[in-house]
């Protein structure tokens, strides 16, 4: 059914969101900002420039380019939480380049950033295809960017699953008109809903994963 597969990075292929919610956290702590969980958490899948956006009138007197590079900033200070894989990524990416099956990255985060994670976790070499902020001019829950991977990849969405942790980039993929596979590794399921599947982690995902009707039948969340 499926002819290739696709992957955010943060939070689905890897543990970054402690370091995230952090480094957003002091953003807003060290200019004063008023903010709470919910408000951090709304950073999550999105371009960082985008979400900087809707919260820019609270930051008087600088720009996005200034609040993201601080921010940036604080994810290579030594105190901040470590990263790793997300249980089971290496193992999926993997059985999928063993198996031939097509692999893209379709990620908010800037391209050397995706190169400089992926090499860390020994991932970078594994994927096909990789589009990053730098290669749309919309990011997600816009599905440019998911379109542009399968475009890259001479597939049609419809042959195609995503692998996502976050609202913004459950609701890319399915806009696309892709399936998607939602991990729960920064949101509760509720937040997840319009996925296909919802899991905690890749730990043992078979592929091709359950189809939506296989999944209607017997939904799996956690």
């Amino acid at each position: 059914m499926y002819n290739a597969a696709l992957f955010d990075l943060d939070g689905t292929l890897i543990d970054t969101e402690p370091r995230s919610f952090e480094a957003w956290s002091r953003l807003f702590r060290n200019h004063r900002v008023p903010h709470d969980e919910a408000t951090i958490k709304g950073f999550a899948g999105r371009p960082g420039r985008e979400a900087l956006l809707d919260h820019l009138d609270l930051f008087p007197g600088h720009t996005v380019d200034e609040l993201f590079a601080e921010a940036l900033g604080y994810t290579s200070l030594p105190d901040m939480p470590p990263v790793k894989a997300v249980p089971g990524a290496l193992e999926l990416l993997g059985r999928l380049r063993e198996s031939g099956v097509p692999l893209g990255l379709v990620t908010s985060g800037t391209r050397d950033y995706a190169r400089h994670e992926l090499g860390a976790i020994g991932a970078l070499d594994l994927f096909d295809v990789l589009v990053t902020s730098d290669d749309v001019t919309r990011g997600k829950p816009d599905p440019q960017g998911c379109l542009a991977c399968c475009a890259a990849l001479g597939v049609e969405p419809s042959a195609v699953v995503v692998f996502e942790d976050a609202p913004a980039g459950v609701a890319a993929a399915k806009r696309a008109g892709a399936d998607c596979v939602a991990i729960t590794s920064t949101q509760p399921p509720a937040a997840l809903a319009a996925a296909d599947l919802i899991v905690p982690d890749l730990t043992g995902m078979t592929w091709p994963p359950p189809t939506p009707s296989v999944v209607a039948a017997t939904r799996s969340e956690v």
